[in-house]
């Protein structure tokens, strides 16, 4: 019996979305732990985490447009502006957030850029390799 493309569709994009989460989580949660003014609040982290997931997969592809159409040397910086972006709505929505100084605004966004990038290239593979490990662990109960 084969699976419903829909729903291998659907849960590729709820793995996509989740690892998309977790990694802006581990993003806002580094800088917060490694920068003073860069704080987060833990009424809020949750709306702070959504927002600023939606406003980067929201922004991330239309600056891309903007910048490749109107200075494509440029194209390479499009994550640290869409990074800032989002931080910078998130900032504005809601309580979760809190940055203070121009240089917190930099550093803030360039570890949340770095750490997001590398949490969403590392965490499929973990996942993954959790997964491989479960159904192994199940196979051999019922073998067993």
């Amino acid at each position: 019996m084969s699976a419903n493309p829909y729903d291998e569709y659907m849960i590729r994009l709820i793995i996509r979305t989740v690892v998309y989460l977790v990694s802006a989580a581990i993003g806002l949660l580094v800088a917060s732990a490694v920068l003073d003014d860069f704080n987060l609040h833990a009424a809020g982290f949750l709306v702070a985490v959504v927002v600023f997931s939606a406003a980067q997969l929201i922004l991330g592809p239309f600056i891309f447009k903007v910048v490749r159409n109107n200075a494509e040397a440029f194209v390479g910086g499009v994550g640290l502006v869409s990074t800032f972006v989002a931080l910078l709505i998130a900032y504005f929505v809601g309580d979760g957030l809190d940055i203070t100084g121009a240089s917190t605004w930099i550093a803030g966004t360039v570890i949340v850029w770095l750490v997001t990038a590398i949490a969403t290239m590392l965490l499929p593979f973990l996942l993954a390799k959790a997964g491989v490990k479960h159904a192994r662990e199940e196979k051999e109960q019922t073998a067993g």
